[in-house]
């Protein structure tokens, strides 16, 4: 190709000067066009004729007449452009380059230059309306596209040509699918061509230009399309470009808007993240600061808060919105976004904290709203409804009938604006509905609750089948329904109810928390009239609240997010006593074990042995279990203070994350293993009671009761209807007040009142038990016993009840500990775990670790603990393999590898149990604790057993019962297959003569040479607890217990 007939530049040169460069190729360069310096490669030879029988020059060009055509046509071409006459010397031009075309048939090496000539011609013309037809151009121009593919000397020129003709097109008719493509053409163009070449200075970086002005204008639909083309403009428009910070707002924006449609979390995120840098574009004290603060304040408290349930969120974007306020001061053009948008997040506040200041405040920031949105404003409508949802919201705190009131007139005052302003009303017709239900409530007026329901469906009406919002019709229907029902009683209304529970719990577009909350309304509604619904309703939270805390990347941040559903922390043994109480023993057994300890249950998943699907399917085991590690890894990246760094982090997990969800997925593919890591099923979990039976303690407030899990065959249910929930409450505060009376009198003096707890924890609560122990399971004397408690019956120490009562023949009856070999158990599946973990041994090694002189006031010195270790070091094997760690040695690092490379461990320190955050628990040593946390992030499948002799190392979370999170716990997760902890805090020197006791049993007929077996610890503290009763106190004795493994 000869060129595109712009004149670019003038040069000079004799033939001589030519031709003395002889066979080799020369470069001839041309003055500066546009700060760039064009020029040309040649290379000369002398052609005596054109028709040379050889036709060595021309046979990888072109003929002579088609040369002819072309140079006599770039000359018509090239007086046209120059002189800018009519048609006079276009229409040759155009005559010569159709020739040219003509004799270039579709396989011609030239004829990707045959028809860029003849549209390059045409394509001036019809820009200097000599012509009316764009589209042939347009073609011409693709053909020569599709000759000169990506790799071509000239796929440049050609892209950069129908970039030009497809922007002149949308110019004269702004189709959209013209823009798009071409915005699609330039995202292949500009990387062919960086800064500072030719093609970019002639115009190629106008052309983008172009595009990013037309795409600034176009309707932003935030389809697929629309949202990849956006991506393409802002690539167009690096840090620097006048335009970037214009193509970050469209992006930001068209994600959002797809979020609102679609409900997609990652589209949120990546607009957070864009909204964060269009902040960071703004300086404190810029005039537009104020817009960038409230656009990224709106997206964390208004959507992704709502969302996702991040207090986070709703702390950030308040503190930003408080910031844009002091930017925009009396007078201020846009003073009124700052207040109306500050006001949403303070009802937010309220809703989570229940500061009635928070309120009051936004009530109080609407009025000053409205003043700046006098009547014709176009966003009054928008205040006057934000206003009626903080007077509803207050309502519903303090019962003044005047908000309610006042709502439903604002409502319905904001309704006719918003409708007048063809504005979308959606969501004022639920807020309405929301008002009237509440109003029927109050005042049992038909015709409210039935205007209700007519505007919730009218809502449903206008919305998308996945639109997130529909959650919030389906919401307030429910409540219309509900409602009504408690008042008219027709069955019909509570099934519409419940029908509008299950669509609203299960929207899939709708963030976690809002379906978690609406699950929980639906297990109570259920259960107070009595619907058939109560356990699907119960299964639905554990799914929701399951897949809920997945989402969260660390321990800490899942039991916030647990947390927050505080009034659902009973949920499990409420479950499972619905069961019970329809007969369904195995359902209820399934309930409690998928709604008890799903933390630990959602870190061990990333923990499952896997010898079982290596031999079904080795690289798919090797994904599964590099995806487990990486997903591991990534926990606790996301606590990073800088909150854009941590969104960053949270991305990156979710991402990893359906990734293992796709490798688990596909893995339950496969023949046999359908059920990975599903919730486990009954036949399942009586895996867990193979070498003895497993009690479960169910503490609800609906009923309080047993189920026995047996070697085999049927669950026994074992009522006990003389103990209610409150009374279990009561037990368990005496023994709090008890225990710590009892460590503070003369070892000798009888503990007369645990004496009185301990009765009654016998007759009225495992006397039931021991029965069905005895009569229907023929349980022998002697035989092992798991004890899972819930709830309330964690803080009881069931292990040591006691008749305290002798018999006719002046024979003691016998306590519960004289009978059987008790241990404990947090979860089923986590009984059966460590048994999984038990198939493989590596050489036995035992470690004691001691601390009694903490530094830095963590503590009192504990003057027993070497002589404890010299103890120990006498009663274990002269085969164990024995290393100590203790005094100076005794690290938080020389702790934590100890653990990590011993398979036996006996830790004798201070223990500490942290209330406010139960991960936060720890071992105290000489320079930093060991945490809990830190113990969970060992992963040491080789080890054994713990003997914890420390205070407070079994006791669970207050707050979270079910969840059982302590340090004997964590230290069972991380791989101990059988720990002794304790339940309260333990006297050093009365501890070392049941450690000593526990060791002599432990290791008692054991032959030389012999393998030390953990399967023996729940026997050998059985034995060692009886052995010192003349010793140690009743308190003392009764704080250890024993967690997990079964005899093998």
């Amino acid at each position: 190709m000869l060129g595109n007939g712009e004149i670019i530049g003038k040069l000079e040169i004799s033939w001589d000067e030519v031709l003395n460069h002889g066979d080799e190729p020369f470069e001839l360069s041309l003055p500066r066009v546009r700060g760039v310096r064009p020029s040309l490669t040649l290379k000369a030879a002398v052609v005596h004729s054109c028709d040379d029988q050889d036709g060595a020059l021309f046979d990888s060009i072109v003929d002579c007449e088609i040369a002819r055509e072309t140079d006599a046509g770039h000359a018509q071409f090239a007086i046209y452009m120059t002189w800018r006459l009519l048609f006079l010397h276009l229409r040759p031009a155009i005559q010569h380059f159709q020739l040219v075309l003509d004799q270039c048939p579709v396989n011609h090496p030239d004829r990707a230059s045959a028809l860029t000539n003849l549209a390059y011609v045409r394509l001036q013309g019809y820009i200097r309306y000599h012509f009316q037809d764009i589209d042939t151009p347009i073609s011409l121009f693709r053909e020569a596209l599709a000759l000169r593919p990506q790799g071509h000397p000239d796929h440049a020129l050609s892209l950069y040509n129908l970039i030009r003709a497809l922007n002149r097109r949308y110019r004269e008719e702004p189709t959209v699918a013209y823009i798009h493509e071409s915005a699609q053409l330039c995202c292949k163009l500009l990387p062919l061509y960086p800064e500072g070449t030719y093609l970019r200075s002639i115009g190629a970086d106008s052309a983008a230009d172009y595009l990013v002005n037309e795409f600034d204008n176009l309707p932003m639909d935030a389809s697929d399309e629309d949202i990849h083309l956006r991506r393409v403009v802002l690539e167009f428009c690096p840090l620097g470009h006048q335009y970037h910070l214009g193509a970050l707002q469209d992006l930001a924006r068209a994600l959002r808007k797809r979020f609102s449609q679609c409900g997609s979390v990652d589209d949120l995120d990546e607009s957070i993240e864009l909204r964060r840098e269009i902040v960071s574009l703004y300086p404190e004290g810029h005039s537009d600061r104020g817009d960038c603060l409230n656009n990224l304040a709106f997206l964390l408290g208004y959507y992704r808060f709502q969302h996702q349930g991040k207090p986070n969120d709703l702390n950030e974007s308040i503190s930003l919105l408080e910031e844009a306020l002091r930017l925009r001061p009396v007078g201020h053009e846009s003073r009124h976004f700052s207040l109306e948008n500050l006001g949403l997040g303070l009802v937010a506040n309220f809703r989570t904290r229940g500061d009635i200041d928070d309120v009051n405040r936004a009530i109080s920031l609407y009025h000053d709203t409205l003043t700046l949105r006098p009547r014709g404003h176009p966003f009054r409508g928008t205040t006057l409804g934000n206003l009626a949802t903080a007077l509803i919201t207050r309502y519903w705190k303090l019962h003044v009938d005047e908000d309610l009131n006042k709502a439903i007139d604002l409502y319905r005052k904001s309704l006719r604006l918003m409708r007048h302003s063809h504005l979308n009303d959606h969501k004022t017709l639920t807020c309405l509905s929301w008002a009237l239900c509440s109003r029927f409530i109050q005042t049992r007026k038909n015709e409210d609750v039935e205007e209700a329901i007519r505007l919730c469906q009218e809502s449903l009406a206008t919305l998308p089948s996945l639109h997130p919002d529909r959650y919030f019709s389906y919401m307030r229907l429910k409540d219309a329904f509900l409602s009504r029902y408690r008042i008219q009683h027709n069955p019909g209304d509570l099934s519409l109810a419940v029908e509008n529970f299950r669509l609203a719990s299960r929207h899939p577009t709708q963030g976690f928390p809002q379906r978690i909350i609406m699950s929980h309304d639906w297990t109570l509604a259920a259960e107070q009239h009595g619907h058939g619904s109560a356990l699907e309703a119960y299964s639905t939270f554990f799914e929701l609240l399951d897949d809920h805390l997945a989402t969260r990347s660390s321990a800490i941040s899942r039991r916030e997010a647990a947390a927050a559903f505080h009034d659902a922390r009973t949920l499990p043994v409420d479950a499972a006593s619905c069961a019970i109480r329809r007969h369904d023993l195995q359902k209820a057994i399934e309930l409690v074990e998928q709604g008890r300890g799903q933390q630990w249950s959602l870190a061990s998943r990333l923990r499952s042995p896997l010898e079982d699907l290596e031999s079904a399917n080795l690289k798919l085991a090797q994904t599964f279990s590099e995806l487990s590690k990486r997903l591991s890894d990534a926990q606790g990246s996301v606590g990073s203070t800088d909150n854009a760094a941590a969104d960053r982090a949270a991305t990156e997990y979710r991402i990893l994350a359906r990734q293992w969800e796709a490798a688990v997925a596909e893995i339950r593919n496969l023949q046999a293993f359908s059920r990975f890591l599903l919730p486990p099923s009954y036949a399942d979990l009586q895996a867990a009671a193979s070498q003895g039976p497993v009690i479960i303690l169910i503490a609800s407030q609906y009923s309080c009761g047993a189920i026995i899990v047996p070697t085999s065959g049927e669950p026994h249910h074992v009522p006990l209807p003389s103990v209610t929930l409150t009374d279990l409450n009561n037990l368990k505060d005496r023994f709090a007040k008890a225990i710590p009376q009892a460590s503070r009198m003369n070892p000798k003096e009888p503990r007369n009142d645990l004496i009185v707890l301990l009765r009654a924890v016998w007759d009225e609560i495992m006397l039931p038990v021991v029965h069905v122990l005895q009569h229907d399971l023929k349980l022998k004397y002697r035989s092992r016993i798991w004890l899972c408690p819930t709830a309330a019956f964690t803080s009881i120490p069931l292990h040591a009840a006691h008749p305290f009562r002798t018999k006719a023949d002046r024979s003691k009856e016998p306590c519960l500990e004289d009978l059987y070999i008790c241990s404990y158990t947090p979860t089923l599946s986590a009984l059966i775990r460590s048994r999984q973990m038990m198939k493989t041994r590596v050489t036995q090694s035992f470690v004691t670790i001691g601390q009694g002189q903490p530094g830095g006031g963590q503590g009192k010195a504990l003057l027993a603990v070497d002589s404890e270790l010299e103890l120990v070091h006498e009663l274990i094997p002269v085969t164990a393999n024995l290393t100590t760690i203790s005094e100076d040695a005794a690290t938080r690092a020389g702790a934590l590898e100890a653990l990590e490379q011993n398979t036996w461990v006996h830790l004798a320190c201070h223990g500490k149990q942290d209330h406010e955050q139960p991960y936060d628990s720890h071992f105290i040593m000489r320079d930093e604790p060991v945490t809990l946390l830190d113990i969970m992030n060992e992963d040491i499948p080789h080890a054994e057993f713990a003997f914890l002799s420390a205070c407070h190392t079994a006791v669970g979370d207050e707050e979270m019962p079910d969840e059982v999170i302590h340090l004997a716990a964590g230290l069972h997760f991380s791989g101990f297959k059988s720990v002794i902890g304790t339940l309260w805090e333990v006297e050093d020197a009365v501890a070392k003569h049941v450690v000593e006791a526990f060791y002599r049993n432990m290791f008692k007929d054991m032959e030389d040479g012999g393998v030390m077996d953990c399967t023996k610890a729940a026997w050998a503290l059985n034995c060692a607890t009886h052995a010192v009763k003349t010793k140690v106190p009743l308190e003392q004795r009764m704080v250890f217990i024993h967690i997990a493994k079964s005899f093998t």
